[in-house]
């Protein structure tokens, strides 16, 4: 499974629909996808939401990205994301 930030800016439209009937879909939604909302954040500033997700790979993140955006009205910025412990492996000397 890959890690994901998918960061959020709410619409006025998506706004109207805040609920926890729409953030358990987005949760189902995402589990079609094969993955898992692991946690989610609401912010202040340039992003008003933050989740992190694991999905099986870049196609699913795409999926679910497009997919959450159609039924909620929030735009997406999604980015891969790895622990920095295998990023220093990756990079490090």
């Amino acid at each position: 499974m890959a890690t994901f930030l998918m960061m959020g800016r709410y619409s006025t439209e998506a706004l109207k629909g805040i609920s926890a009937d729409r953030t358990q879909k987005a949760t189902e939604l995402v589990k079609k996808q094969g993955g898992e909302i692991k946690s989610m954040f609401a912010l202040l500033g340039e992003f008003d939401l933050a989740l992190v997700v694991e999905l099986p790979g870049v196609q699913e993140a795409m999926k679910a990205s497009v997919a959450l955006s159609a039924m909620t009205g929030i735009g997406f910025r999604t980015l891969p994301a790895i622990p920095v412990k295998d990023f220093d492996k990756i990079a490090g000397k």
